[in-house]
């Protein structure tokens, strides 16, 4: 695995700045999702800005105001680089079902090969943003397993978004007495989050 030495001046605008550009982004009107290409921003914008405001906002609230003064400490620097990549290619798979899954069902697209062609395109990209090329193998692994299981027609309304849930809970470099004080709003978090990507997709799909 690269190493990668993150600042806090990386983490108060690299990592942040999906977040923040959603926040205005909720005052305009959204751009329709009409093709594939589209649809691929989508699933990586948005996969990207769930792990970010739900790990983030996790290791916020546990530290309170220590939170800053731990960005110098490269140890925890290195864990919190490690979760985020990690919790966020589960997240891109996630995403990735649900669409083609809620897709199929209601508006009969078949085509679900393309969600591997986009999940991977999407990989291949982030390589690029120093992605860890193992943590890459194993997402794809991943996605031919699962993939390999899915039911296309109804996974979108099966919990879709469990396994990027149970990935924060697993990965977020909390002490593991603390983590399980809190599993139960650790899901629910994360659970919510995605309930507004999953919103504004089927407001913004035009397929």
């Amino acid at each position: 695995m690269a190493k990668y030495k993150l600042t806090w001046k990386d983490l108060s605008w690299n990592d942040f700045k999906i977040y923040l550009f959603a926040l205005f982004k909720a005052f305009i009107p959204k751009k329709k999702i009409s093709d594939l290409d589209e649809l691929e921003d989508f699933i990586q914008t948005k996969s990207a800005w769930v792990t970010q405001v739900a790990l983030y906002g996790y290791l916020k609230t546990r530290m309170g105001t220590r939170y800053v003064l731990h960005f110098e400490n490269d140890e925890f620097m290195g864990s919190v680089n490690l979760a985020k990549w990690n919790i966020y290619a589960v997240a891109l798979q996630d995403l990735t079902f649900f669409t083609f899954s809620f897709l199929k069902a209601n508006y009969n697209y078949q085509n679900t090969q393309k969600a591997k062609d986009i999940f991977l395109k999407i990989l291949d990209d982030e390589t690029t943003n120093k992605m860890p090329l193992d943590i890459v193998d194993e997402a794809k692994k991943n996605f031919d397993e699962r993939s390999s299981k899915i039911n296309w027609d109804d996974y979108c309304t099966n919990l879709p978004f469990n396994p990027s849930a149970l990935s924060l809970y697993k990965w977020a470099p909390i002490a593991d007495e603390l983590k399980t004080l809190d599993r139960k709003i650790v899901l629910n978090s994360v659970i919510l989050k995605w309930n507004i990507v999953k919103k504004e997709l089927e407001e913004r799909l035009r397929f």
